[in-house]
């Protein structure tokens, strides 16, 4: 690729971007949402947040790919102190703390 491609390559996306976030913020910004719109986007951190854990639980790059004892424990552990608690912050403690007890006892760590 030559360096005039690779640069309208970034400020199409670029572009693009700021239109995405534009729309949203920009056009209906001052407007008051519906109901119903504030009440799925309620829901928009739950979903993601799986989307974005579950690969790095299932397939970490740290083992290659292979799942874990370790890193299932200390997602089961977190799921469920979050569960019990309703709270993240403990949640990702005990994750964390789980996560390094399992590393240190397999030897990983």
């Amino acid at each position: 690729m030559t360096d005039a491609v690779i640069w309208t390559v970034i400020l199409a996306l670029g572009v693009g971007t700021f239109l995405i976030r534009f729309s949203f913020l920009g056009l209906i910004g001052t407007r008051p949402m519906p109901p119903l719109v504030l009440r799925l986007l309620r829901y928009t951190p739950v979903a993601v947040l799986p989307g974005l854990v579950a690969p790095l639980v299932v397939w970490p790059a740290a083992t290659g790919g292979a799942p874990e004892p370790a890193r299932l424990c200390a997602a089961a552990v977190a799921l469920a102190v979050g569960l019990w608690t309703r709270s993240v912050i403990p949640a990702v403690l005990a994750g964390f703390a789980t996560l390094y007890l399992g590393l240190w006892l397999t030897g990983a760590f």
